[in-house]
């Protein structure tokens, strides 16, 4: 259950200016919307949502919660990006004809080796691009 983008900002912001804030989850909205959504439609359905006394609001996260909340999202992403990585570059070492198991560490420990074997095939261009992709992937660990 989440509210809008930057709602808990306005929230307490205009709290500190003596408002009562209620935070109403869009999904909890949008029944009371009528016609189709604008600005104007958008403000009836939130006014008619909370005048109903049942209504569930969210609470107004402090900002030491937002700072809990972006680390969980930062950290998804990271991990979201090295799954990619391996991934591709799992596939572009299938195109030099270099299988390998799947698994985050597996690449990690054979990418030095194919970057020190210079008997494997790989050009010099793509030793170049591989060793980029092993300082991200290491790069990516480290956020993890």
């Amino acid at each position: 259950m989440e509210a809008c983008a930057g709602s808990h900002y306005w929230g307490r912001e205009l709290r500190a200016l003596g408002h009562e804030v209620k935070l109403i989850p869009p999904q909890h909205v949008k029944p009371y919307l009528r016609g189709n959504k604008n600005d104007y439609n958008d403000a009836r359905a939130i006014v008619e949502a909370a005048s109903r006394p049942s209504m569930p609001v969210v609470a107004i996260k402090t900002p030491e919660e937002q700072d809990m909340q972006a680390i969980h999202r930062m950290r998804s992403q990271c991990l979201r990006d090295r799954t990619a990585l391996c991934n591709s570059t799992r596939g572009l070492l299938g195109e030099y004809g270099i299988a390998m198991a799947k698994g985050v560490s597996k690449l990690r420990s054979l990418i030095p080796r194919l970057l020190e074997d210079a008997q494997n095939g790989l050009s010099d261009l793509f030793r170049e691009l591989l060793a980029r992709r092993y300082e991200q992937l290491i790069e990516l660990d480290v956020g993890n």
